[in-house]
């Protein structure tokens, strides 16, 4: 860092994101991208809405807003889009935490949510997942913080039902709870249906996974409308224009073409469960995922040796050094043309290593 550097992120460490390398064709199941690309009439939209770009965009996402309020039977004040979720969700620990309301998520999760907190000088506990990689939803009644659970979790895939999510809030009823739904598309029913029934409630997704739209950057944060007003007061504190011309056309295109992205969902799911099928037969511990990915590891080979040896064969997954999850593997749900790739390339792998 440069000596201007300023002392107060003297010891922040930064997220790192999911390779994107472009030394060679990889078959890339590291980031959890949709294998699918967005619809014709998506593509058309953003490009006509580029004939615009010496404006500035909708500051309000009026067209998109309305759109996805329709959409889903909520209101239009009760959504704020953002350039991506990590957007809402930097608002979020902007908004609702400080020295009096911490934060609170668990050890193995997102990893951009120790980010935030040490970006914005919040403390914050790690509360540990069970053996098994699940929630203690017990840890988190009453603990009068900030609360942030990805639903499903992110690197393991596992879920909370939404009687739990209900325990968490009723405990919590002074405290915000961010369910953080990114790879909701993939699994069970979303928490926004709840946010009339709990003040205390924020919900963010994005489209970047089932929406196919990871490289337009949209992000959403849903909840009561004065949960929204705060989060707008922090947008337009410091990006009022946050999410582009091109981006909202897109975002509302896909919105509309909602039945061929459903399509594309239970296509991922069904290879989701084909893959889980053979990794196990392979010998694979593999998690109870309902998200676009699956989280495993073969007792005869360390995580971080498969990893090196697919990218060795073209196939890219994403390994992580915490501990705890060191010998795990998260590998992303292609096209199932890409997952027998996949698939072939560990069979050799492991015949190697016998």
């Amino acid at each position: 860092m440069s000596r201007f550097f300023s002392e107060k992120y003297s010891n922040l460490e930064a997220y790192t994101p999911g390779e994107q390398p472009k030394d060679m064709q990889y078959v890339k199941l590291n980031t959890n991208e949709s294998p699918f690309p967005p619809t014709e009439k998506v593509i058309m939209s953003a490009m006509d809405a580029a004939r615009k770009l010496q404006l500035y965009c909708d500051p309000e996402c009026t067209v998109l807003r309305k759109t996805f309020a329709d959409t889903f039977g909520i209101d239009e004040d009760q959504v704020l889009f953002t350039n991506g979720s990590d957007d809402a969700l930097n608002f979020a620990f902007m908004a609702f935490c400080d020295e009096s309301h911490p934060a609170a998520f668990p050890d193995i999760t997102y990893g951009f949510y120790p980010v935030f907190a040490e970006l914005n000088h919040v403390p914050y506990e790690e509360i540990p997942l069970n053996e098994d990689f699940t929630i203690n939803v017990d840890d988190y009644c009453g603990i009068n913080k900030t609360i942030f659970i990805a639903n499903p979790n992110a690197p393991t895939g596992i879920a909370l039902s939404m009687e739990k999510i209900k325990k968490i809030l009723e405990s919590n009823p002074d405290n915000v709870v961010v369910i953080d739904e990114a790879y909701i598309g993939f699994g069970p029913g979303s928490a926004i249906k709840l946010i009339n029934e709990y003040d205390n409630l924020l919900v963010t997704q994005t489209f970047s996974k089932s929406w196919s739209l990871a490289g337009g950057r949209l992000g959403m944060a849903i909840g009561n409308r004065e949960l929204i007003r705060d989060l707008n007061t922090l947008k337009y504190s410091t990006n009022p224009y946050n999410v582009n011309t091109m981006t909202q056309a897109a975002g509302t295109a896909s919105l509309l073409c909602r039945d061929e992205f459903e399509k594309n969902r239970r296509t991922i799911m069904v290879n989701r469960l084909f893959l889980i099928v053979k990794l196990r037969r392979m010998g694979f511990t593999v998690t109870d995922s309902v998200a676009n990915f699956v989280f495993s590891k073969h007792p005869d080979i360390s995580g971080e040796e498969l990893y090196l040896k697919l990218k060795e064969r073209g196939v890219l997954i994403r390994h992580f050094t915490k501990e705890r999850i060191k010998d795990y593997n998260r590998i992303t749900v292609g096209t199932i043309e890409q997952v027998n790739i996949l698939l072939d390339k560990i069979g050799e792998i492991l015949e190697e290593a016998k």
